[in-house]
């Protein structure tokens, strides 16, 4: 769940063109950019505090994790999930 203090009230809430948008830009761009660089680097400008929902979302849905240098990679893998889901040897708890 995403956890959100004073300082960090949602303002503008994110529209689902918008985080399509971050999310193809992220797996174009894998590995590339840190967290605040990627957003510098958006097709489009946003505010860093909508940016920060995003990838707050993004992150804690699995599509995108952050390696031990800060760089935002893309690691939501559909196929390889339905390839796992369809193997009936597989437990899934």
């Amino acid at each position: 769940m995403i956890e959100i203090d004073e300082h960090d009230k949602i303002i503008h809430q994110p529209k689902l063109d918008t985080i399509k948008m971050v999310e193809h830009f992220i797996e174009e761009h894998s590995g590339e950019y840190k967290k605040r660089a990627l957003w510098e680097h958006l097709p489009k400008k946003m505010m860093y505090q909508t940016y920060k929902v995003i990838f707050d979302y993004l992150l804690e849905s699995g599509k995108i994790g952050v390696d031990a240098d800060g760089h935002v990679c893309w690691v939501w893998n559909p196929e390889l999930v339905k390839k796992y889901l369809a193997d009936e040897g597989l437990i899934i708890k």
